[in-house]
């Protein structure tokens, strides 16, 4: 009898343990609950993380941007077709010789070597000699840019607004300028700003050239961050 008392408590005993193992498999919550806390979830991107709490993307406080890298010099070809028609509309095409305002025989986009009176040419003529007086007047304005300038700072549309520079005033005054000085440091903006400061002639400022200028400008900056 004590045996069987014995046996009965133990079967009880045992069912109740095995009751409140089930019991609490269906009633507790679980620790590895998936529920994320208020402070998480600013930390996560809006697709939720299903089951992960230690998987979460970042929130970023500013949008990512592309870093455009510039590596190079652009070539003579891809150089001349932006520079031959941005310079050549400034200068204006006169395809017959004429005498300009100071009585200097002029032809084309204000070409005056070797000039005589009746020349004639066509458009086509006059936009090759453009284009060799232009990759001139740029190939030696490249000697005033450090290497670093020539292979991370000079696009061609920064190239073609500083080679309009000295097409207009000449390679000395650009080269020894304010706007390749700080090109040369690292100061685009500073540099395309300073372009701008060429808008007088004869020591007064002239409407056409504050314009010019400020094209030489917008042509500077493209692709420059502001």
């Amino acid at each position: 009898m004590i045996f069987l008392g014995s046996f009965g408590f133990g079967a009880a005993m045992l069912g109740l343990s095995l009751g409140g193992a089930v019991a609490e498999d269906i009633y507790l919550p679980k620790e590895t609950s998936t529920a994320i806390e208020p402070d998480e979830q600013a930390q996560l991107s809006p697709i939720r993380l299903w089951k992960s709490k230690a998987l979460f993307i970042p929130a970023m406080s500013e949008p990512p941007v592309a870093k455009v890298v510039f590596a190079g010099i652009a070539s003579d070809a891809d150089f001349l077709s932006v520079a031959v028609p941005f310079v050549g509309r400034w200068e204006g095409l006169r395809l017959v010789a004429y005498r300009d305002v100071v009585g200097v025989w002029t032809v084309c986009y204000g070409e005056t070597k070797g000039v005589q009176p009746r020349d004639r040419y066509t458009k086509p003529e006059c936009d090759a000699m453009l284009a060799r007086e232009l990759i001139d007047y740029r190939t030696r304005l490249h000697r005033y840019f450090s290497s670093e300038t020539k292979q991370r700072r000079l696009p061609v549309h920064r190239d073609t607004a500083y080679t309009s520079l000295a097409y207009n005033v000449g390679v000395g005054g650009t080269g020894r300028s304010t706007a390749v000085r700080r090109l040369n440091a690292g100061d685009i903006a500073g540099g395309c700003k300073a372009i701008t400061w060429w808008d007088k002639a004869g020591g007064k400022v002239w409407r056409g050239l504050v314009v010019r200028r400020g094209e030489d400008y917008d042509k500077c900056m493209i692709g420059v961050m502001t």
